[in-house]
């Protein structure tokens, strides 16, 4: 007879290797003072391989536009959501980065059995999921959505380029760079910037202090 201990084990086993569709999750935008963070989750065909997947951080921009095009194309389903600047600024960036990824599970046309989340935290999900460490370099679907993640939110980064192109937000993508920093103390700061960042409200807080300041 099977002690107690085994067959808890083995059901255990049994329920969390059900097999059927399964989604991997990542997300692009948490570190940076502007915009928002966006995420994707993306349910591939083993039917139709997609060769050169791997850590969106790790292509150049021109591989992961072609990428993004063929991942969208031969995809069984994928979502992309976001959690927007004020969500980051209420809630911070740990929970906003969830709330993105919840949003982008709840998007897809099917529902998964399984979802793999890049990291090592989950959102809440009414399906079961892995956290799993350096995902996006290690499991296929996670590297499909790191990268639909990443050209989404580089595409909107660049239109907000167009409309203030004194924040060079086309070449920084709202990431705390040497430049961004500069512009931030020159120009002060925007309606996407992060203002619960340190470098935003430092921005906010010079820039208030220079309209007190007595004449």
């Amino acid at each position: 007879m099977r002690s107690k201990k085994f067959l808890k084990a083995e059901q255990a086993s049994l329920v969390w290797d059900v097999p059927g569709l399964v989604a991997g999750v990542d997300e692009a935008g948490r570190g940076p003072l502007a915009g928002p963070v966006v995420a994707a989750a993306v349910i591939l065909d083993d039917l139709k391989p997609i060769k050169g997947l791997a850590d969106s951080k790790q292509l150049t921009a021109m591989r992961r536009e072609r990428l993004y095009d063929e991942i969208r194309a031969k995809a069984l389903c994928c979502s992309i959501a976001l959690a927007s600047v004020e969500e980051i600024d209420e809630l911070n960036i740990l929970q906003a980065t969830m709330l993105a990824m919840r949003r982008a599970v709840l998007g897809l046309r099917l529902k998964p059995t399984k979802v793999l989340v890049d990291g090592n935290r989950l959102p809440a999900l009414d399906v079961l999921a892995e956290a799993i460490v350096s995902g996006d370099a290690l499991v296929p679907s996670i590297s499909a959505a790191s990268i639909l993640a990443k050209v989404t939110r580089d595409r909107m980064l660049c239109e907000l380029h167009l409309q203030h192109p004194e924040y060079g937000f086309n070449r920084h993508k709202g990431y705390g760079t040497a430049e961004h920093l500069r512009a931030l103390q020159t120009h002060g700061a925007l309606p996407m910037h992060r203002r619960s960042f340190a470098p935003v409200a430092r921005a906010l807080a010079l820039a208030s202090q220079q309209q007190n300041a007595p004449a």
